[in-house]
């Protein structure tokens, strides 16, 4: 597997490590745990499996603004646009820009490497501007499931003409609900991320891409942080 498709992996991979718990079980528990993580898995192996598609998905957000997500192959690369920025990640770097102001403002820095450690920390401007990641979502998933207290619903619905697999999840930490497509692009998601209420559903997929969303805009000030940038 490419070092980049990799990179992209672990992303989603160390959410969940991160929620990894240890201990004593009885057979009810672990059964109660196995229906659960059945469930999980299904959607994460869904959200995963997008990682190496190649394809374009459009966001309603509300109060009509919008966001994206895209995402290629040869090499790997993700882009996420969100109402005032934009973050992208490539072989070559981590991408943070800026587009509220009159001239966007772009950050390059390292990409993550297979042996770092990526957290979603990665997302969390994405996430507070109302754009919810798939890794987020395995880790909030994952999340539930570990909660022997939580409520994990499953249901299915159609999104923008593509039949997706839904969970409503009842928690102590913040009920959510979650719908991911058969192609395993995120489909809707309504609840709170980062303590703020986050409510995005899925308007336009297509199996293209404009390479162009890899890049930053054109008239952008770029500050290059990685080893020997300027």
């Amino acid at each position: 597997m490419p070092a980049a498709s990799t990179t992209l992996r672990m992303l989603a991979v160390s959410v969940i490590a991160s929620l990894t718990v240890t201990g004593c079980q009885t057979f009810e528990d672990a059964g109660v745990a196995m229906g659960r993580s059945e469930l999980v898995n299904d959607l994460a192996t869904r959200l995963d499996r997008a990682l190496e598609s190649t394809y374009s998905a459009d966001y309603q957000l509300p109060g009509g603004q919008r966001a994206a997500i895209v995402q290629a192959q040869d090499p790997a690369r993700s882009a996420y646009t969100y109402p005032g920025g934009r973050l992208t990640v490539t072989p070559d770097a981590v991408t943070r820009c800026t587009t509220s102001g009159a001239r966007p403002r772009c950050t390059l820095t390292t990409p993550p490497t297979p042996t770092g450690k990526p957290t979603v920390t990665l997302f969390r401007e994405a996430n507070q501007q109302g754009l919810v990641t798939p890794p987020v979502v395995v880790g909030m998933l994952t999340a539930a499931a570990l909660d022997p207290q939580a409520v994990i619903r499953q249901s299915d619905t159609t999104v923008a003409g593509h039949h997706a697999s839904c969970v409503e999840v009842q928690s102590g930490s913040g009920d959510f609900t979650a719908c991911v497509t058969t192609e395993g692009v995120l489909g809707s998601f309504t609840g709170p991320v980062d303590g703020k209420p986050v409510e995005l559903a899925l308007s336009d997929y297509s199996t293209t891409v404009d390479e162009k969303a890899f890049d930053p805009p054109v008239d952008a000030g770029v500050v290059d942080r990685r080893p020997g940038g300027s």
